[in-house]
């Protein structure tokens, strides 16, 4: 089964992505996570987002489009990148969330992934 790991970060996070203080750590503990990953042959993709400020929000609303710099949602988690992989089941998708660094100081979602219905013919 394939499910997508929604990686959540807090405002800190994202601030110690570029603190060369902390970027160290920062992205020594996603190197690990994805070389554990990568190791157990569960990856399909994966990419990381820049920071929510980077983010630009579309609504339509009675027709018309609203566009809006920024996040979607007014929250102190934001998306921070995703994965999606494939395991047996979702004790095994909970196993690898767990172990993201950002289970620790934000969240990990984790959702079955859709299967796209094939096109008769």
């Amino acid at each position: 089964m394939q499910f997508m790991l929604i990686l959540n970060e807090s405002p800190d996070d994202f601030a110690r992505r570029a603190d060369p203080a902390q970027a160290g750590d920062y992205w020594g503990g996603w190197t690990a996570f994805i070389g554990a990953m990568a190791q157990a042959g569960v990856i399909v993709k994966g990419d990381g987002l820049q920071g929510p400020a980077m983010a630009t929000t579309l609504r339509i609303r009675d027709g018309k489009r609203q566009v809006e710099d920024g996040p979607f949602a007014d929250t102190k988690e934001q998306l921070g990148g995703y994965f999606v992989i494939e395991v047996a089941d979702l004790d095994a998708a909970l196993d690898w969330a767990a172990r993201a660094p950002s289970a620790h100081s934000a969240s990990v979602e984790v959702r079955p992934i859709l299967p796209m219905p094939t096109p008769s013919a």
